[in-house]
């Protein structure tokens, strides 16, 4: 009877960055020695988020301010992705935007034209205050054919005194008011995980996605052929993950236990 070779020790990083590093405003213990223990290996990593409202810098400050140092390029947000799938189907385009400054910053940077007159694309991504006029004014060109585009289908987030609708949700209104869904870039598409691999010149088959989230983190790290590390400072609870069809490589409590990367 053959056994199962154990997988090979991850050669590249991806993590996700709320539920895994930090916790709100606070940093998750250990999160600081496991970046610290990475570097140490030499193994490349990248930190992913879902959340398009920030710059790579923006979201260096802040974990900077709870006590965990990266640089600005070990960084990778929804909105990244979303740019650079944009670059790749229709280079030098335009596009409405609904959305802060980590998004128009990372169109403007692929040199793409942020305009409200017939423009290739509306890009939605979350936004501090989503204005009537501008929804009215997103559905409306998408109806004269503007393609339509989602940094990531994530229905709610949070948000100063609680949870607030975050770019799914504000993607479902758009979607039912103009019967054009969105094509979503971020987590759980795979797209994510590859465009995340290909920065770190890293192959999948040797590659781990952390994450908190069964439906998230570790469907598209699956998908993209990758390890799979789940841990439980986040979303998903232990008893929950055999609701699930797919499995994650490893369960963890967090990522204090991962001493010898």
């Amino acid at each position: 009877m053959s056994s199962v070779p154990a997988p090979e020790k991850p050669k590249t990083y991806l993590m996700d960055m709320d539920g895994v590093l930090v916790r709100g405003p606070n940093l998750i213990p250990g999160a600081d020695e496991f970046v610290a223990r990475l570097r140490e290996a030499g193994k490349p990593f990248l930190i992913l988020t879902n959340n398009s409202l920030y710059t790579q810098r923006d979201l260096q400050v802040r974990l900077a301010s709870v006590g965990l140092h990266v640089a600005p390029e070990e960084l990778f947000t929804s909105a990244l992705a979303t740019a650079q799938f944009l670059n790749t189907q229709h280079p030098g385009g335009s596009a409405f935007v609904l959305g802060e400054a980590g998004l128009t910053t990372a169109l403007h940077d692929i040199g793409y034209i942020l305009t409200d007159v017939q423009p290739d694309y509306v890009v939605l991504g979350e936004t501090f205050s989503y204005s009537f006029q501008r929804l009215t004014q997103a559905i409306r060109l998408v109806m004269q054919g503007a393609r339509f585009i989602a940094t990531n289908p994530d229905p709610i987030g949070p948000g100063e005194g609680g949870m607030v609708p975050a770019t799914g949700s504000v993607a479902a209104l758009i979607a039912e008011a103009t019967g054009i869904k969105p094509y979503f870039v971020g987590k759980p598409n795979p797209l994510m995980m590859r465009a995340a691999l290909r920065q770190l010149s890293g192959h999948s088959e040797s590659s781990v996605m952390i994450g908190d989230r069964m439906d998230t983190d570790i469907v598209a790290g699956t998908e993209a052929g990758m390890q799979t590390f789940l841990v439980l400072t986040g979303v998903t609870r232990r008893e929950q993950v055999e609701r699930f069809p797919y499995r994650p490589s490893r369960v963890l409590e967090s990522v204090a236990e991962i001493t010898d990367p």
